[in-house]
């Protein structure tokens, strides 16, 4: 094949790589919800899959969903667009609302399809990086628009895989610092803290807030993700998306999980509990051991530092747990309690032989 007619963009593309399982029996790499669907909500499921109509082309506007997620999150359904998955929404809002040869600035580490699309959209990406915490204030943020004059600002709030986050104040407080600049805050663990900016996009004219269904809501098989702004930022978002994007099975289906209040509310709050003790464990392992660094979180999962990830991330996967890497650091999903105290004896055992080794030198 002639390798010109692939462009060089495309041919430097790394892409995203989800952990190979190897048989892992904990998953503990992808932070998906370890909460499954109660047996009503499975059957409810399974009636729509066997009415669905296949040989009808889906709502273009995923009604259902989008209604069901709009009286969840308290917002006009008016002002929501649903996404394959949030990445989806991602990539639609970069393409169609940045050109080639725009600004976006990013502080990373932060999701790494804020790089991939950007870099397939030859957009100029500035990143002004985080802190030696991992923290990024909303000073620096404001400080950075200012300077660097970027079309759009993007960045996770809580931010994977930092598991930190910025206060509803402060990031009203940079979008309205900075009303030229274009605001995009993917909100996708959200539902893990309670500093939403969700309902503020409405009425600004520079902010979009990205949501997800495969966290909180379990619903990742489903992939669907919703985007809410202003009239004007809806409206070219729903000119510029695909004219189907949004299958039938996942309209229908996501509207029944999301209108089922007790289901949302009892997994949230299982899957914070899970979370907090996974912290504490660690934290306790940190203490008694050294060896890790574990950062607080406000997500559903821990993000930690060490001296050699590669090697403990190995070594847990010995011990059939999946965990995510990025350079020198893990990040581990909560996962269900018996899972979680796996994980925590786990790395307290390497901890524990590591730290011992080093006492012996």
């Amino acid at each position: 094949m002639n390798p010109s007619l692939i462009p060089e963009k495309v041919q430097k593309l790394k892409p995203y790589g989800f952990e190979d399982t190897g048989g892992c029996t904990i998953k503990a790499d992808a932070n998906e919800s370890f909460v499954p669907l109660p047996a009503r909500l499975r059957e409810r499921l399974a009636g729509i899959a066997r009415d669905a109509l296949f040989n009808r082309y889906p709502d273009p506007l995923s009604g259902d969903a989008c209604a069901a997620f709009a009286a969840y999150a308290g917002v006009d359904s008016r002002f929501v667009t649903a996404g394959n998955g949030s990445d989806e929404l991602i990539m639609l809002v970069i393409n169609a609302l940045l050109s080639r040869g725009d600004r976006l600035l990013v502080a990373e580490p932060d999701f790494s399809m804020y790089r991939f699309y950007s870099n397939l959209a030859e957009i100029e990406l500035i990143d002004i990086g985080k802190s030696a915490e991992y923290g990024l204030s909303a000073e620096a943020l404001t400080a950075a628009a200012r300077k660097h004059r970027p079309k759009a600002v993007i960045f996770s709030n809580p931010c994977s895989p930092t598991g930190q986050g910025l206060t509803r104040q402060e990031v009203l407080g940079c979008v309205d610092g900075c009303p030229e600049t274009l605001w995009i805050v993917d909100e996708a663990y959200m539902d893990f803290w309670d500093e939403p900016v969700l309902a503020d996009a409405i009425s600004r004219d520079n902010l979009i807030v990205l949501r997800t269904c495969s966290k909180a809501a379990g619903l990742a098989a489903l992939r669907l993700g919703f985007a809410v702004c202003g009239a004007a930022l809806t409206e070219a978002l729903r000119k510029a998306k695909s004219p189907a994007n949004v299958n039938a099975l996942t309209n229908a289906m996501a509207a029944a999980v999301l209108s089922d209040i007790p289901y949302l509310t009892g997994a949230r709050r299982e899957i914070c509990a899970a979370a907090a003790r996974l912290y504490e464990g660690l934290k306790a392992a940190q203490e008694t051991f050294g060896v890790i660094r574990v950062f607080p979180t406000k997500a559903n999962f821990v993000f930690l530092e060490t001296a050699d990830a590669a090697d403990l991330q190995q070594y847990l996967k010995d011990q059939s747990i999946l965990v995510r890497r990025l350079g020198a650091r893990l990040r581990i999903t909560a996962c269900a309690p018996q899972e979680n105290e796996a994980v925590i004896s786990a790395v307290s055992a390497y901890c524990a032989e590591r730290s011992g080794r080093e006492k012996e030198r």
